[in-house]
Formats: structure tokens, C-alpha cells, sequence
């Protein structure tokens, strides 16, 4: 292994292409991320062969700058580590298949990441205080979890969403309100100038005694709200529709995010992945934390979207533990929390 010990991170599981060179110990030497929300704006959501292209053509170009930024060369690296999955299989391959040509043409370990965990180790990365035991709540474009986490790297899934992911929710919201892509950002600009109490959406699940989520209920109950409003001519406030949807949705993450920390009695929760860098949740849920005692972590703006850091991060600890993965591993669009990699 190479003095430095620097690990290479690919992040390719959606539409962002990340590359990140991170130093042993968790110091991030460079992180480059290029977005692809302009070339998706247009259809309101991510197309996946636009992605896949995309990717192919600026992954490499990422490598090199992050490399550049880092004052590495590939003989500095120890591993390289990427995201297996889950995410849209295509987009995945690109990543996966780069750093299978890199682990092998060096000689060095191929890391292959979950990229939910990879989300939760961002707090890691980013507070390296952390220690479990503490309940990690992912919250993103695909995904929409909580999970109890008693020691590193071991989870208990303990609700998760029955249909739509929060970030996928806003979104559509967004879309139906005429506002910009992607969702989640442009509806909390907007719900700033609202009022969260003017329309009384449903709390699906708030009170069901389980840990699962539901948002299609939500979102149909904006849809009819605004449509019976035009139909009876009177006006939409857009404001208020997307201040209220935020709120509803927010209540019931709140709501059970703090329940589980009652019932699991720990100490500190993680919030992870895009949707975790909203200020309304993340006011809402320090607040209520709070009360109990318990502190709320989350990443910077960064480190919350997809970023190839926390990837070459979450390697590292794998590298550190002698987990490793063979070059015939596959992009897995589907891959739980806790999977192990062959």
C-alpha cells in the first residue's frame, strides 16, 4: 500500500458524476461533482440513458481533475472505491466498469460501496467524533429509510417507504406546480413565502405504530386541492400549497424519527442523503430532538447530494477492515442497506 494511502472514489448511481480523492483517516483531498439537473430539467425528472451518456462522457475528465486537485497520480493510490448500487443500473455500470479497469491496471483493491451506507458514513466524514449505537434517516430522490445502527457497519432497517421516496415525492410536486427541477430545493424556496397551516394535507402512517412510509396519498390530495381550486375558479397560492405539502411531509419524518429515538433510546441521529439538506427538516428535527436530548448530525450541502468523498470514505474503512471485492462483482440496482459485496 502507498505511503499516503489515498483512495480514488467514483460516484455514478444517478445523475451527478463524482470523483473524490480521499486520504487515509478521512481527510478530503479533492471532490469533484458534476451535475446533469440542466440536461434532466427539461423532463422534470432523471431520463436514464441521458444519464448513462453523460456519464460516460465526463467521468473520466472528473478522475483527472480530482487527481489533479489532490497532487496524486495513480501511484499514489491504494484502492478505489465505487458505488456498486443501488441507483439506475445503466449509470452504475459506467462507474463500476471505470474502476474495474483502474483496479486492475494498477494492481490495487476494488472497493465496491452500497451507496446508502455511503450516504450515512458522509456524517462520518464529516464529524469524526460519530459513533454508533444512533439511528441513521436516509432521505433522498430514490430512498427513504430509518434504520437503528448498534456498531459500525451493522444496521437494523426499521421502516422505510411504501411507494414514493421524499425527494421523488417533491419532485412530482414540483412539476404538477410549474416550478423548477430538481424538486426538493425549489419547493422550499417557495414554501419560505408560504404558510405550512393553510391547507390541512394528510399525515399518512403518522399513527400506525410502525416505522414505514407513505407519500402517494400526499400527493394525489395536492393534485385534487389544485385542481378542484381552478375548477371553482378561485386562485392557487402556490405558496401555500408547497409550504403546506413541505410540512406534511416533514411532520410525519419528525414524528417517527423521534419516536424511534424514545424507543431505541440513543443519543444522537444522522440525517443522510439529498432531501437531509433541507432546512425546514432539518430545523424541525433538531428541535424536537432536542427536547429529548439527543443531537441531530448532517452533512454539509456537499456531502449530502451524491459525492464520490463519501464513497472513497466508506472504502477506506472497508480497506481498513480487509473487505474487498473480486472484479467480477455487479452493478446491483437494487441493494439494501447492510448487503455485503461479493
Amino acid at each position: 500500500m502507498p505511503s499516503e494511502g489515498l483512495i480514488l472514489g467514483i460516484e455514478t448511481s444517478c445523475d451527478e458524476t463524482s470523483a473524490a480523492v480521499v486520504k487515509r483517516g478521512g481527510e478530503v483531498l479533492s471532490l469533484v461533482i458534476s451535475s446533469q439537473a440542466g440536461l434532466h430539467a427539461r423532463y422534470g425528472g432523471v431520463v436514464p440513458e441521458i444519464a448513462s451518456r453523460a456519464h460516460l462522457e465526463t467521468l473520466l475528465p472528473a478522475v483527472r481533475e480530482a487527481l489533479g486537485e489532490a497532487k496524486a497520480g495513480y501511484e499514489d493510490l491504494a484502492g478505489v472505491a465505487v458505488t456498486r448500487g443501488p441507483g439506475l443500473i445503466g449509470a452504475l455500470m459506467v462507474g463500476l466498469n471505470a474502476a474495474k479497469a483502474i483496479s486492475f491496471a494498477l494492481g490495487i483493491p476494488l472497493l465496491a460501496v452500497n451507496h446508502l451506507e455511503a450516504h450515512i458514513y458522509a456524517n462520518f466524514l464529516q464529524f469524526p467524533e460519530l459513533a454508533p449505537p444512533l439511528l441513521a434517516f436516509v432521505v433522498s430522490g430514490g430512498h427513504t429509510l430509518l434504520a437503528y445502527m448498534p456498531r459500525h457497519r451493522e444496521y437494523r432497517v426499521l421502516g422505510e417507504t411504501l411507494d414514493d421516496a421524499a425527494g421523488e415525492a417533491y419532485d412530482k410536486i414540483a412539476r404538477f406546480l410549474g416550478l423548477g427541477y430538481p424538486g426538493g430545493p425549489e419547493i422550499e424556496r417557495v414554501a419560505v413565502r408560504g404558510n405550512p397551516d393553510a391547507i390541512p394535507f394528510p399525515r399518512a402512517l403518522i399513527r400506525d405504530g410502525n416505522y414505514n412510509f407513505s407519500l402517494s396519498g400526499l400527493k394525489t390530495a395536492v393534485v385534487n386541492y389544485v385542481r378542484r381550486r381552478e375548477e371553482e375558479g378561485e386562485p392557487v397560492k402556490v405558496e401555500d400549497v408547497a409550504a403546506s405539502f413541505q410540512a406534511a411531509v416533514v411532520d410525519v419524518q419528525v414524528y417517527k424519527i423521534a419516536r424511534a429515538a424514545d424507543e431505541y433510546g440513543v443519543e444522537r441521529v444522522v440525517l443522510a442523503g439529498g432531501v437531509a439538506a433541507n432546512r425546514f427538516l432539518r430545523e424541525r428535527l433538531g428541535k424536537e430532538l432536542l427536547r429529548r436530548g439527543v443531537r441531530l448530525y448532517y452533512p454539509s450541502p456537499s456531502l449530502c447530494a451524491d459525492n464520490a468523498a463519501m464513497v472513497a470514505y466508506l472504502g477506506w474503512r472497508m480497506l481498513e477492515d480487509g473487505e474487498t471485492s473480486s472484479l467480477a462483482v455487479d452493478a446491483a440496482a437494487v441493494l439494501p442497506l447492510g448487503a455485503r459485496l461479493p
